[in-house]
């Protein structure tokens, strides 16, 4: 979002209003609930949910839910996911949904660090909870799999974001199953989910693959539609969907 209230004051709660999706995740809301209008906080038809940065105007992520959840978490048990508001945690009653804004590694070899930090906690966590039913989880991974996922793979190699140990994760993820949904339907496409601000990039193309649905494989069947929204303007970041269809 790169700040809900400044998507507030764009498109965002009139494509709210006209979309079809039965839960909406967004990422980097950089507000508390208290700084925010009912206009954002219960928009009609919908049911709200936030997890906060301790640190004001920071991180921050929400989820929009047309269906009452099961339960809503937003404390977990490795240090390290909780404080900056990274991830919302939803039960339904055939599924796990997991909203979650991982960490950007460019700042500094500490902030590298914690990302890979995170990335594993949370990996524990969704492993714990896929024990008891299936999870899907989405966001902004902040890192390209592979390079095919990105415009420029050799001038970013050496850059958070494609570093091998990053990418090495997310192979990981996958080994155990987890499925990277757009690739799933579209094996071969180069299509992009964020471009840089600078140099007219997002016009030129020159993005990345960084947002994500991915499911444990209980769920494969059950995949209909995965989507890239890059006609959706508003953000450095442009929506993604899933269709999941269950059995009634």
């Amino acid at each position: 979002m790169n700040g809900i209230r400044a998507a507030a004051r764009r498109n965002f709660l009139e494509w709210l209003a006209k979309t079809d999706a039965d839960l909406v995740a967004i990422q980097e809301t950089k507000a508390r609930p208290n700084q925010l209008g009912e206009n954002i906080l219960s928009p009609e038809n919908w049911r709200t949910f936030w997890n906060s940065a301790d640190r004001p105007g920071y991180s921050g992520v929400a989820i929009f839910s047309k269906i009452e959840p099961l339960r809503v978490e937003t404390k977990f048990p490795a240090k390290v996911l909780n404080g900056e508001g990274r991830i919302l945690l939803a039960e339904f009653a055939k599924f796990y949904f997991l909203n979650v804004y991982f960490p950007n590694g460019k700042a500094s070899g500490e902030r590298l660090e914690f990302k890979l930090e995170f990335y594993d906690a949370f990996l524990r966590l969704a492993e714990k909870l896929r024990r008891t039913k299936p999870v899907i989880f989405c966001g902004d991974v902040n890192t390209a799999h592979r390079e095919i996922d990105l415009a420029r793979p050799k001038a970013n190699e050496k850059i958070s974001g494609f570093l091998p140990i990053e990418r090495k994760w997310l192979d990981k993820i996958v080994a155990k199953n987890w499925l990277d949904t757009f690739r799933i339907l579209h094996p071969d496409e180069r299509k992009y989910s964020w471009w840089s601000v600078r140099s007219g990039a997002r016009e030129r193309n020159v993005g990345w693959r960084i947002d994500n649905f991915f499911v444990s494989a209980e769920l494969r069947e059950n995949i209909s539609r995965a989507e890239i929204h890059s006609e959706i303007l508003g953000s450095d970041h442009c929506p993604i969907s899933l269709e999941l269809k269950f059995e009634k």
